[in-house]
């Protein structure tokens, strides 16, 4: 009886422990979300400011919101064409990343052969390579077969960059899903790609949504590539044509800001259609790997 009376004395003052604890946290953690979202509210009232307040009031709401900011941003940067290259280049380079990279990682996952603890460290070593390192190598290559100037000199390179990590996320979320279920459907008369096509992949979502957000940020505000591989105007993408405003006597911070804002739009879009699905795959990857 007074085992079972020190035990419920004692519940209390541990829940009294926590719920301090409790909101010590959740205040820091409001705290760093103010710090981290801070840089995107500092970019939306200044896309909206002269360049004369910009200068005066770099941290105050605009006196006088300028909206032509956007419309002039959007002429004079010739931002819609821009927005196109940067939609088809990124958008296939994430639908071939993804796709490769599911088929990879499931043969490498799903089959034992030989080599493939080699071939699993050479995909792991790809991740250590800084992609910058290898621009002028690609660029000679790029230019003896003549794909210079294409679509395809970005999107070969970006797909191949990112498929390190594709790999390896999809690789340790797949190890989480039972082996049992493809034996059901393989006994339900489903070859090895209806295995993958009807079962996997559905089930691949969470960490294909979170491969997806990676490869798209990458892809969307890369700048050298796009600055070494792409000369023609009408192929420049939209970091580039963010470029256009600063030359070497000034910069229109007026135009500079009011463009950032229209790009930074689609990475917003994106990651809110995404973000339970890419938290899913994060925290799966994570446990599994």
């Amino acid at each position: 009886m007074q085992a079972s009376t020190k035990v419920h004395a004692e519940e209390p003052k541990s829940a009294a422990w926590k719920k301090p604890f409790g909101l010590i946290l959740k205040l820091a953690l409001l705290l760093y979300a103010v710090f981290t979202l801070y840089p995107l509210y500092w970019l939306i009232i200044s896309a909206f400011k002269s360049n004369q307040e910009f200068f005066n009031r770099p941290y105050a709401w605009p006196l006088q919101w300028q909206l032509n900011n956007i419309t002039r941003a959007w002429d004079l940067g010739d931002m819609g064409r821009a927005m196109f290259n940067s939609t088809v280049v990124t958008i296939t380079s994430v639908i071939l990343t993804v796709v490769l990279g599911t088929l990879a990682a499931y043969a490498l996952s799903r089959f034992q052969f030989k080599f493939s603890g080699a071939v699993k460290g050479l995909f792991l070593l790809g991740m250590l390579i800084p992609i910058h390192s290898t621009l002028v190598p690609l660029f000679i290559f790029m230019n003896k077969i003549g794909m210079l100037d294409t679509y395809w000199s970005l999107i070969l390179p970006y797909t191949a960059f990112e498929l390190s990590i594709a790999i390896f996320l999809s690789i340790a979320y797949m190890a989480s899903i039972p082996k049992e279920v493809e034996e059901a459907a393989m006994i339900d008369g489903n070859g090895w790609w209806g295995v993958f096509g009807r079962i996997i992949f559905p089930l691949c979502l969470p960490v294909i949504a979170t491969v997806t957000i990676l490869a798209f940020l990458r892809f969307w505000n890369d700048f050298s590539f796009a600055l070494v591989f792409i000369n023609s105007q009408a192929l420049k993408t939209l970091p580039l044509s963010l470029s256009l405003f600063s030359d070497g006597f000034g910069t229109d911070y007026a135009l500079t800001m009011g463009a950032m804002f229209i790009a930074v739009i689609p990475t917003i879009v994106i990651y809110l259609i995404f973000q339970e699905q890419i938290m899913k795959g994060m925290v799966a990857g994570s446990v599994k790997g």
